[in-house]
């Protein structure tokens, strides 16, 4: 028997930790897993409760009635501890990085995974884990805060990573830039002056400042306007129907680390 690929996370969850994620995946993913002739999901590294996990069927069916969903843990107490939550659509596995599934699958979902790893181990990870992905599959990789109203993550295809997604409760947000600590882990290290990812944050932050005078109708108006004028100078990918969501996606390409 091949030993699961990784390591364990400390196992954190909260109930409605990663809605904003799932929330974002059913809505921009919903088409592909509609097209797929089995849409399967992995939630990877679910942690000590499935809660999540039971969280992300619900979601995605709210896309496609057929999703099924199977949590993976590499710590295989976790997987018995699962066990009583399993449903139809819905299973727990032992495995890790190399996806013990067949076949392919539509989705897999790494939530606060890839954080305790270096931040050159990621890219083997992102290649590994997307070679388990279906045509037409999808690999979201983020991190978010315990009670989940920070969250950034990039979103993956068979080709590479393709976006990266900025999402918050507006209400406890300061400004965009504090969103720089729930970076993913590809991105994190490099929020320094001279990085794309730094300059970002720094236009976002410029953004708000002159949108403040739309925080008298709302902390969603004045996102909404930020990232308006934020489009001027950035490649954004979504519109204002998930502006309203306090999300903005923004290309990959524009962000990706320079080299070093």
């Amino acid at each position: 028997m091949t030993r699961p690929v990784g390591t364990a996370t400390r196992g954190t969850t909260n109930p409605n930790r990663l809605r904003r994620m799932d929330r974002w995946i059913a809505a921009v993913h919903g088409p592909a897993l509609r097209r797929s002739e089995r849409p399967l999901a992995v939630d990877l590294g679910y942690g000590a409760a499935p809660w999540t996990t039971l969280e992300l069927l619900r979601r995605l069916r709210t896309a496609d009635p057929r999703c099924e969903v199977i949590g993976i843990e590499i710590d295989p107490a976790r997987v018995t501890a699962a066990e009583p939550y399993v449903r139809e659509g819905l299973s727990f596995r032992h495995g890790g990085f190399e996806i013990p599934v067949q076949p392919a699958v539509s989705l897999i979902r790494a939530a606060n995974v890839l954080r305790q790893y270096d931040e050159g181990a990621v890219d083997a990870v992102w290649a590994r884990l997307r070679s388990r992905l279906a045509p037409g599959g999808l690999l979201v990789e983020g991190t978010c805060d315990e009670v989940g109203r920070r969250h950034v993550w990039v979103a993956i295809g068979p080709e590479g990573p393709r976006t990266v997604t900025f999402a918050a409760r507006l209400g406890s947000l300061d400004r965009p830039s504090d969103l720089a600590e729930r970076l993913p882990k590809a991105l994190i290290h490099r929020n320094v002056p001279g990085e794309p990812v730094h300059a970002f944050l720094r236009d976002f932050d410029r953004a708000w400042a002159t949108a403040a005078p739309y925080a008298a109708l709302s902390a969603r108006q004045r996102w909404i306007r930020a990232v308006r004028d934020l489009g001027a100078d950035w490649p954004l990918r979504d519109d204002h129907r998930r502006w309203r969501q306090g999300e903005v996606t923004v290309e990959w390409s524009a962000l990706a680390p320079r080299s070093v």
